[in-house]
């Protein structure tokens, strides 16, 4: 039998305290976007982040506010959260305000950001009233802080899903919004465009897996790095990471083999089977909740896209979900 050594990857990375594993590899789209945003770092402007589901955005956005020298903070909004409190978190107070700059107190995140970054997660979920004044803010460059005109002084780096110029054109996201947040925009590419990298991603990904848990350091064997890299990876770095923790947590062995992963795969992508059951709104019921918990599952469980992909709105879908008994717990905004 031959040495498992003999058939194992190990890439020796430098230690990354501030990087972003998604710029990672040496495929000429993964070059080119390191290179983008080495250049984009240099601009105090807006950076719109373009991605598809499972992309780690905002550790692109804070390589961004690092690469930048930003003397401010790094202060991130999730926009999907309640938005009924959205606009206080943004601005300190819910509504706009009627005087010619836009109203922000020093306990908001606008505030708290001036200087440095801004970095809207999710910025197509921003309700129209909230669009609305962050254009404002956009536009002016400045804001009356308790008062007291202030200039801005904050770099918006937002987030969006590939749906985005869809969502401008068909009047669901503010135009004059988009052109000022896209005053530098990024495509961050999926892992199926940059198959290439994935030996060496997954390598990274693995020690910092390992590093998180304090166990001892894994490789791969050589056969197993060629089945990720084949793979279509929907979920993107987030699928990725989630099956390279499953094999930390649940195997010890030093050398990861194929044999190892193949389960894992079955397991994250294959969807919940149902047996029958007696009536048809039984059937209905049991087909309902493993649907959605599949949908779910393909999102990471955050419900805004979850949401968006079943068309329904968020706060039916925490209803359904309670209806069908699938753990609101797990859901995550």
């Amino acid at each position: 039998m031959s040495d498992p050594a003999a058939s194992a990857v190990a890439f020796e990375l430098p230690p990354v305290t501030s990087g972003s594993a998604e710029l990672v590899g040496c495929s000429k789209v993964v070059v080119r976007t390191r290179e983008l945003v080495a250049r984009t770092a240099r601009l105090f402007r807006s950076v719109l982040l373009v991605s598809e589901q499972g992309t780690d955005v905002e550790s692109v956005a804070a390589e961004l506010h690092e690469r930048g020298r930003a003397a401010g903070q790094f202060v991130k909004v999730v926009c999907d959260e309640a938005s009924g409190m959205l606009d206080e978190h943004l601005f300190g107070t819910p509504a706009p305000s009627p005087s010619d700059l836009e109203l922000v107190t020093t306990g908001s995140r606008l505030a708290a950001a001036r200087g440095g970054t801004l970095f809207l997660q999710d910025v197509s979920e921003l309700p129209a009233r909230v669009q609305e004044r962050m254009a404002r803010v956009a536009r002016d460059g400045e804001v009356q802080i308790d008062g007291d005109g202030a200039t801005a002084r904050v770099r918006l780096i937002a987030d969006a899903p590939v749906t985005i110029d869809s969502d401008v054109l068909n009047r669901r996201f503010r135009k004059d919004l988009y052109r000022r947040l896209a005053g530098s925009r990024l495509d961050l590419p999926p892992l199926r465009d940059r198959r290439e990298d994935v030996p060496e991603l997954s390598a990274y990904l693995l020690d910092q897996v390992c590093s998180a848990r304090r166990v001892p350091r894994r490789r791969f064997a050589d056969a197993t790095l060629a089945l990720l890299s084949a793979l279509d990876w929907p979920g993107n770095l987030a699928e990725l990471k989630d099956l390279l923790e499953r094999v930390v947590d649940e195997t010890s062995d030093e050398f990861i083999r194929i044999e190892q992963i193949v389960p894992m795969l079955r397991l994250t992508r294959a969807r919940p089977s149902f047996s029958p059951v007696g009536t048809l709104r039984e059937a209905r019921t049991q087909f309902e909740r493993n649907y959605v918990s599949s949908v779910l599952q393909h999102h990471g469980w955050r419900v805004a896209a979850a949401a968006r992909t079943l068309g329904i709105q968020r706060p039916n879908l925490y209803r359904k979900a309670r209806q069908l008994g699938i753990p609101v717990s797990r859901l995550a905004e």
